[in-house]
């Protein structure tokens, strides 16, 4: 016999009440039936969970074990369940979704999930190059929900004021034309690419001084990076002009190939933001589930990046 919630309930109250009999009558069961019940259950783990006497039913050492699991897997099933309601209801009675990011295609993934299971839902988005703007929109109620990063574990924007939550951590790879001397290799060590040229997207977080410190500790400092929006990025990759650093859940790209850096000098954490008080918040959970769908299924789409995420267990998809 499996071991199943309602075994543990039943162990549970035969504890709470302190007897067989009265654990009869507040499961509604005839003592008898539970008896054998407990039998059962006692039989699939080994050894007997109550020392029964005159003076009611006492927990063995086994069945105190048992009892300590059961109550941390209860109330979380329960709040399982109640989630899974909240999740249900919450989507299909929110009228719109109000969504802020920055370039990728995670802000995109997200309104698709969106559109699918709440199709009588209005959505409406906002890009920025700026995490400090899409914050400061949810913050004035303009906004209900920011998908951004950050780069490494720094704090993101407004935290005081906002619940942010993460989706998926990535390394940073770097992105070279497919023809590059380098492009085959497994993983490069970034002192290999002094000599490039870089080119990289706008921002206003930490990233371009945590990858001139990553240079410096490579042993280099880059002759220059051009700023540039993502698709001149590409662009100048694919006639290979440059190299770029990149997210690892980079798509697949003609012309492209994406390569991890050795010891993982850099990473960028995607996160969800939204304001506890507001109306949106109540529907954060079910938004949150698919944006960690979207992160997950965008990891799968890097061939590259799926086979690197076996060995590192500390990347990837949140939760």
């Amino acid at each position: 016999m499996d071991l199943e919630l309602r075994h543990l309930r039943i162990i549970r109250a035969i504890d709470d009440a302190g007897s067989l009999t009265r654990a009869a009558t507040s499961l509604g069961l005839a003592q008898s039936a539970l008896s054998a019940q407990l039998k059962r259950i006692e039989r699939a783990l080994g050894g007997p969970l109550f020392e029964r006497g005159r003076h009611g039913a006492r927990p063995t050492a086994l069945g105190e074990l048992v009892l300590d699991r059961a109550r941390v897997l209860l109330p979380a099933v329960r709040e399982l369940q109640e989630e899974a309601v909240r999740f249900a209801n919450t989507l299909e009675d929110l009228p719109r979704f109000r969504l802020g990011g920055t370039h990728g295609p995670m802000l995109g993934g997200l309104v698709d999930a969106l559109a699918t299971t709440n199709p009588r839902a209005a959505i409406s988005t906002v890009t920025s190059w700026s995490v400090e703007e899409l914050s400061e929109l949810v913050v004035a109620g303009r906004l209900d929900f920011a998908m951004v990063g950050t780069c490494g574990e720094s704090t993101p924007p407004a935290d005081d004021q906002l619940s942010w939550r993460t989706v998926g951590r990535d390394p940073i790879f770097v992105m070279l034309a497919e023809d590059h001397p380098l492009g085959k290799e497994p993983e490069i060590e970034l002192g290999r690419l002094s000599g490039e040229q870089w080119v990289d997207a706008p921002g206003d977080g930490c990233f371009g001084d945590c990858f001139s410190a990553a240079c410096a500790r490579a042993g280099f400092t880059p002759a220059s990076v051009y700023e540039m929006d993502t698709s001149a990025c590409v662009h100048l990759v694919q006639l290979g002009r440059a190299v770029a650093p990149c997210r690892a859940t980079f798509p697949p790209t003609p012309g492209i190939v994406t390569v991890p850096l050795a010891g993982t000098p850099l990473s960028w954490r995607h996160l969800l933001g939204w304001h506890p008080a507001a109306i949106a918040a109540r529907a954060a959970p079910g938004v949150l589930v698919h944006a960690r769908g979207v992160h997950r299924e965008a990891a799968r789409r890097n061939p590259v990046y799926a086979r690197w995420l076996s060995g590192n267990a500390r990347y990837g998809t949140t939760g």
